[in-house]
């Protein structure tokens, strides 16, 4: 087969996949998931403000409880099968926020949970969120030892 021949392959391919899928509409799209991750905020902030003026937390106590509520608000929607028709709906607007990443490392979790605890749950868990927890350790661990060098 000569460079020829497979351009024309190529392009009868693309052509053909081109008209299997359906037409998108990309400003629908955006609007959706601009709406979706802005209410997903617009949640977050409403537990901030409960948790400043009810429970009168302030400053890295405040940050930590609101991260920590999402995480466990989108973790918790991931094991009812909520988060992912979010998803479907939103597309990028529910990947963005906190509640996205808990999103992703649960749901392997909760997919391959029948191969075990180990090679299936806590294995699984970290192929979406391992690499940014490498460069957090990673970073985090360069950024003290500089401010470790410093201080010397």
């Amino acid at each position: 087969m000569t460079g020829r021949d497979n351009e024309n392959l190529n392009k009868k391919y693309l052509e053909y996949v081109d008209s299997l899928s359906p037409p998108t509409s990309h400003f629908k799209n955006c609007l959706r998931a601009f709406g979706v991750g802005g209410l997903i905020c617009c949640v977050g902030e409403f537990f901030r403000v409960v948790l400043r003026d009810v429970f009168l937390l302030t400053g890295d106590e405040l940050a930590g409880t609101v991260s920590i509520t999402l995480i466990f608000l989108g973790t918790l929607l991931t094991g009812f099968g909520v988060y992912d028709r979010i998803g479907r709906h939103a597309g990028a607007g529910s990947i963005v926020p906190i509640t996205g990443f808990a999103n992703s490392v649960a749901s392997p979790a909760i997919e391959f949970k029948t191969e075990g605890m180990v090679y299936g749950l806590a294995a699984k868990m970290f192929i979406v969120c391992g690499p940014s927890l490498v460069f957090g350790v990673v970073s985090g661990t360069v950024v003290g030892l500089v401010y470790w060098l410093i201080a010397l």
